[in-house]
């Protein structure tokens, strides 16, 4: 039972990855069930209360991190709380719109539509927003894959 448990928590893991440019995909969920799955088939005697607490924090960090990504990318470039909510938008629409360009584009128009729409911003200033957003995004994917990798080698560390 070790083989599949390893098997199904590698599958999470890789799905969990495919959340960080697929939005839809709760990346975080993945993790856990990656661990949990593992602990159904394998042992949960190895994942202890202290792997559980530093999981819980990582997890916090990847939601910390997401958040301010898109809020930093879009403020720093001087967009409003409508381009975040654009960008947002986007980056959940745009993969299924446009679909193997809509991950890059779905946040920057999001971002440009909803200044233009909601706060009437100048074209050039809204498409520097958008910029912003995209920066937010690719920024987020970076540090969230980064957060994961660590996630994964505490894992290893705990039921090896």
């Amino acid at each position: 039972m070790e083989i599949v448990g390893w098997i199904v928590a590698i599958i999470c893991f890789i799905i969990a990855f495919l959340g960080l440019v697929y939005p839809i995909i709760p990346s975080a969920l993945f993790m856990v069930g990656g661990y949990l799955l593992y602990g159904v088939f394998v042992s949960f005697e190895e994942l202890t209360w202290l792997f559980w607490l530093i999981q819980i924090l990582f997890l916090i960090l990847l939601f910390v991190a997401d958040t301010l990504s898109n809020l930093v990318g879009v403020k720093k470039f001087g967009g409003s709380k409508a381009g975040m909510w654009g960008s947002t938008i986007g980056l959940l629409v745009g993969p299924f719109a446009i679909p193997v360009a809509g991950i890059i584009l779905g946040p920057f128009l999001g971002a440009i539509l909803a200044e233009l729409i909601v706060n009437r911003t100048a074209f050039k200033l809204a498409v520097k927003i958008g910029i912003g957003s995209l920066v937010g995004f690719l920024t987020s994917i970076v540090t969230k894959g980064f957060l994961m990798i660590v996630m994964i080698i505490v894992f290893i560390l705990f039921v090896k």
